[in-house]
């Protein structure tokens, strides 16, 4: 197996549980704001956050959106299912900002977590975030769960100017990481933003396939498929 001297990791929802953290806090949101005098059921504002996340991040991933449009419209739209509610900007970037802090205070991660972690800082890896996450959002979360410590470079997207799967953002992330693409392993858990887009930057790279992806019909394929974080300790 080829000798990895760096890897690019990535951190919503391959270490830190954003998904898990992400659904406690978007029930403290709605008791925060007593939506419920909005809503009959719940569940309704929360399946149509999910759906506008999911289409949102798509779109600010292959820059087709701002991230103020995304901050806003997350909301927009959810807020939007209630009955008599004034939806403005203004409440969505309140709304916005409460679930933000009650999320970034989360210190849930994926299982396995630290303990791949110390392993590979104890193999001598050289380990760089590489992540499309808000700068001041990323940092607390990072002091939250403790994994701060682990990283030698945490490279984000608005300072690269350019996000996954940009070409552009992996060969800013290879300047600033002072490595070669040729040793480089991307680790992470979305098909597209991580391992298509490092594939096609000329990076090998791991899926964990923490959403049971069908890969097999992907191409190019990703150079490892791990279903369980902890699986990687198998492979490096």
């Amino acid at each position: 197996m080829k000798q990895y001297k760096d890897l690019f990791i990535d951190f919503d929802d391959t270490l830190y549980d954003t998904y898990g953290n992400a659904v406690i806090a978007l029930r403290e949101t709605f008791d925060y704001f007593q939506l419920k005098r909005y809503f009959s059921d719940p569940q309704l504002f929360y399946d149509s956050y999910w759906e506008a996340n999911i289409d949102l991040w798509s779109s600010y991933s292959r820059g087709e959106i701002t991230r103020d449009n995304l901050i806003v419209e997350r909301f927009r739209r959810p807020l939007s299912e209630g009955k008599g509610i004034e939806v403005t900007k203004e409440f969505c970037l309140e709304v916005s900002d409460r679930f933000l802090d009650f999320c970034s205070n989360k210190p849930g991660v994926v299982d396995g977590a630290h303990e791949v972690m110390d392993y590979l800082k104890k193999k001598g890896y050289r380990i760089h975030m590489t992540s499309n996450g808000f700068h001041e959002v990323q940092y607390k979360k990072l002091a939250a769960c403790g994994l701060k410590d682990y990283f030698d470079n945490i490279i984000l997207s608005e300072d690269a100017k350019y996000n996954k799967p940009s070409k552009a953002y992996f060969d800013y992330a290879l300047k600033i990481a002072g490595a070669q693409s040729d040793s480089v392993l991307m680790i992470g858990d979305n098909l597209n933003t991580d391992i298509l887009g490092a594939l096609h930057a000329g990076l090998d790279a791991m899926l964990f396939n923490r959403w049971q992806v069908d890969v097999s019909s992907v191409t190019p394929q990703p150079t490892f498929v791990v279903d369980k974080l902890r699986d990687i300790i198998e492979i490096l």
